[in-house]
């Protein structure tokens, strides 16, 4: 891989929460070698309120945030992917498109706070942590020496990342942690 800055899609479903805190926490973590997007396979249309009140609080600006389809992102004339992401289970088992250019892909699952149900704090909680999650990853990827690493070795190491997960001490406190 050469340096310079490397195209990141998100996807997911819904397009409505898990992939939006992903693009979020990579473009804030990513700074200058990453510029981050999201789409979902059946997006909602709308992002889901307590994706847009997380990210309000963590001082995010969420006014151009919204819940579009990865045909977006599928066409001939659309940015140049080097990385693709798929975060739920949904779609990382869905027949994706092709992507112009080929880019790297791995799935970095994640459980679906859109589709919890318990109490309102509950939900806020899930919310931080699969935010937390995902910031954890991409603090990790955004770290690799993508230069000199070899096609073969990056893809491993996105796939170890996408098992990275938080304890529940870092989950709490928002530490980073590594892959095991």
């Amino acid at each position: 891989m050469t340096e310079g800055v490397f195209n990141v899609l998100f996807l997911c479903t819904g397009n409505s929460a898990r992939s939006i805190l992903a693009e979020c926490a990579m473009n804030r973590v990513g700074g200058r070698r990453f510029r981050a997007f999201s789409a979902g396979s059946h997006p909602t249309g709308k992002v889901h309120p307590l994706a847009l009140e997380l990210l309000g609080e963590m001082r995010y600006e969420t006014s151009a945030l919204r819940s579009k389809s990865w045909d977006e992102f599928a066409r001939a004339d659309s940015v140049p992917l080097a990385f693709v992401f798929t975060v739920c289970d949904r779609a990382a088992g869905e027949l994706c498109p092709l992507w112009p250019g080929q880019p790297m892909t791995a799935h970095w699952g994640v459980a679906d706070p859109a589709a919890f149900t318990g109490s309102a704090e509950e939900h806020r909680r899930l919310f931080r942590r699969v935010y937390l999650e995902f910031e954890n990853r991409i603090r990790i990827f955004a770290s690799l020496p993508l230069k000199s690493l070899s096609g073969l070795s990056l893809q491993k190491k996105l796939d170890e990342i996408g098992k990275a997960t938080l304890s529940s001490a870092e989950n709490e406190a928002g530490s980073p942690v590594s892959t095991k």
